[in-house]
């Protein structure tokens, strides 16, 4: 394919996203001036995902900018934050952050921590505010902008956002005290999760009313959308069709996890990974009740932090010294890759190796086998790229009027996006990007997407620094790339292995 032809596809990708009308003080977000997650008259839905922040109290100046500036470019119907909003290794967490979830709070010893009558204990719940107030501090810098526009969010977690001390859901509590946040509360136990029957969890897939939605705040600006809720930051939002008869597709958020005890990253929960698929076919229960549609499930895309280790199926094997040649992460280390032209879009690029959990979860073969189309995840701070990959299952179309019949899929489209953040490693800043996905209610599974690249939204970063790369000796020692970068030992592949078992 020539340089000509290359170009020419990714323009045909790109989507045209015309200008707020002069005076139009309404939301930005069509779907917000609804009330619910819905396709717009000219038969368009959009999302823009904002991936790795990954700042402290004081959030980049850079970022906020890009922000604003992709907002006002796509007027998303809602803006998703795929995790690592907050940097929990940041100096203002220092009495409070943890590297892992079971392990010591820094500073503060066991002892300590379960003392209810010390001074050290009343100390420690002193720094805890103080990490509430700087958690706080950075979500208000993040979704101000939101706010001023109208715009609807989402939030999932990462592998940093915890280590300042607060738990996810303790992280999404706050979260919610924003206007705009679409996030469920929980109406369940500890984890957010209700019995089969409860209003927060899938429960069975017989009827709508056991099907387990929620009814959002009017302060998320969507007061009439329906939401399946799961555990902190594991949810399902239904896009109903233009007239609002039946649910289109659906948006599936996923807590993917954060470390694992034999090294290397974490997966999701168990209960999570039921959530991912049964909802498809939830949604349809629900959407029965609205439309009395027959089809058997609602298609979704999910939304997480970590990729799948399927994600390198979207490349292939090349010599160390190959032109962009990448080193592959962990159990892929060893290996050399670059980019398969052959199965991702023009644009692409590989930056660092895919950093994926080195046990398979399952969730790819849950992806294949219950109507997902697409994947969107962050955490790899230098990749972005968009690829399709095989699979083999029948999907029904949601809406016999707009859709094609149904049929086989071609595959699942998979994205892997870079931060959106200054306070990190990544490209070079004027590659700092958001990431806008564009769905048409013509071929609602086919979406299309563009990267929203700071150099061509603002120009030229204020910031006289921002970390090019930050998996070296002489990047942050917070950031904990070095140590992640070390090969599974064999006793780490055991543990790995007998886990399964």
């Amino acid at each position: 394919m020539t340089e000509l032809q290359n170009a020419a596809k990714a323009a045909a990708t790109r989507p045209r996203i015309q200008p707020a009308e002069e005076g139009d003080d309404r939301p930005l977000s069509v779907s917000a001036r609804l009330g619910r997650l819905q396709f717009h008259q000219s038969g368009k839905f959009r999302v823009l995902q904002l991936a790795d922040i990954q700042d402290g109290p004081k959030v980049s100046e850079d970022t906020v900018k890009l922000i604003e500036a992709s907002l006002d470019a796509t007027r998303p119907d809602i803006v998703i934050f795929t995790g690592n909003q907050i940097a929990g290794y940041d100096p203002a967490y220092a009495q409070t952050t943890r590297k892992r979830r079971w392990s010591a709070v820094a500073g503060i010893s066991s002892k300590t921590a379960s003392s209810k009558s010390s001074e050290a204990s009343e100390r420690f719940e002193a720094a805890l505010e103080r990490t509430c107030a700087s958690v706080r501090a950075t979500v208000e810098q993040l979704v101000r902008p939101l706010a001023d526009r109208g715009i609807p969010w989402a939030v999932t977690f990462g592998n940093h956002d915890f280590q300042c001390g607060l738990s996810n859901a303790e992280i999404e509590s706050i979260c919610r005290e924003f206007p705009g946040c679409v996030n469920p509360e929980p109406t369940g136990g500890e984890s957010g999760l209700g019995d089969a029957n409860s209003a927060n969890s899938v429960g069975s897939m017989d009827s709508a009313e056991d099907a387990g939605f929620v009814q959002l705040r009017a302060e998320s600006y969507l007061p009439n959308q329906r939401v399946f809720a799961c555990e902190p930051g594991t949810f399902a939002l239904p896009v109903a069709d233009v007239d609002h008869t039946m649910s289109v597709l659906g948006l599936v958020l996923l807590d993917s996890g954060d470390y694992a005890r034999s090294g290397g990253y974490g997966s999701p929960s168990a209960e999570a990974l039921r959530f991912l698929a049964e909802v498809p076919k939830a949604m349809r229960a629900q959407s029965q009740e609205i439309g009395r549609s027959q089809e058997p499930a609602v298609p979704c895309m999910v939304f997480q932090h970590f990729p799948v280790q399927q994600y390198y199926q979207l490349l292939k094997p090349a010599a160390a010294n190959a032109a962009r040649a990448i080193e592959g992460y962990r159990n892929f280390a060893g290996k050399h890759y670059v980019l398969d032209e052959e199965k991702t879009l023009p644009g692409s690029y590989l930056g660092e190796g895919v950093s994926c959990p080195d046990a398979d979860s399952g969730e790819f073969a849950i992806l294949e086998q219950h109507d997902y189309f697409a994947i969107s995840a962050g955490h790899d701070h230098r990749n972005a790229f968009v690829g399709t990959v095989p699979v083999s299952r029948e999907m029904a179309s949601a809406d016999a009027q707009t859709a094609a019949s149904p049929g086989k899929v071609g595959g699942l489209m998979m994205i892997a996006s870079p931060t959106s953040g200054f306070g990190s490693y990544g490209p070079v800043p004027q590659k700092r990007a958001a990431r806008l996905i564009e769905f048409d209610i013509r071929h609602p599974y086919e979406p299309r997407t563009q990267l929203l690249e700071y150099g061509e939204l603002v120009g030229k970063p204020s910031a006289g620094k921002a970390y090019a790369y930050g998996m070296t000796s002489e990047s942050k020692p917070e950031s904990e790339g070095v140590d992640l970068l070390h090969r599974p030992t064999w006793w780490s592949k055991l543990l790995t292995w007998l886990r399964k078992k």
